[in-house]
């Protein structure tokens, strides 16, 4: 292929925008079975043993803010990246993840799922007792 020949060092051809591709971006496109994570841009699958919706990350435990108050729902408009701050236990034994929205501050707990990365759980666990302000501001908010 010729390359363009370049009339002066300071313009620049205009890009083209992309068109829209219904091929990836329909439903039951490439993402109608897993996501990319906003944390580690790994693709994670959307069946998780353990939970029926899977709201999280196995490898880095990050998370989108999607839903509003029931799991599963999608109905969050805010869609800003969630931390994971720290874990809790029910009385039953079930572990859950506490987040943090970056973007509106909301906090929500979250069922972890059988395929979470354990080495991530467990300096999620430890996390506290390393920062003590973590521990504080979530106590707080809960």
């Amino acid at each position: 292929m010729p390359r363009r020949k370049n009339s002066g060092a300071t313009s620049r051809p205009q890009r083209r925008r992309q068109r829209h591709k219904d091929v990836l971006h329909g439903r039951g496109g490439h993402r109608a079975h897993d996501f990319r994570c906003a944390g580690c841009r790994l693709d994670v699958p959307l069946a998780a043993p353990g939970t029926a919706h899977r709201n999280h990350c196995p490898h880095c435990l990050a998370s989108l803010h999607v839903d509003r108050r029931i799991p599963g729902d999608r109905a969050a408009d805010c869609r800003g990246r969630m931390e994971a701050l720290s874990l809790s236990v029910r009385p039953d034994g079930e572990w859950m993840i506490i987040h943090q929205c970056l973007s509106c501050g909301e906090l929500s707990a979250n069922r972890i799922a059988g395929d979470d990365n354990a080495l991530a759980l467990v300096r999620l666990a430890l996390k506290p007792l390393q920062d003590t302000r973590i521990a504080h501001r979530t106590l707080l908010h809960l």
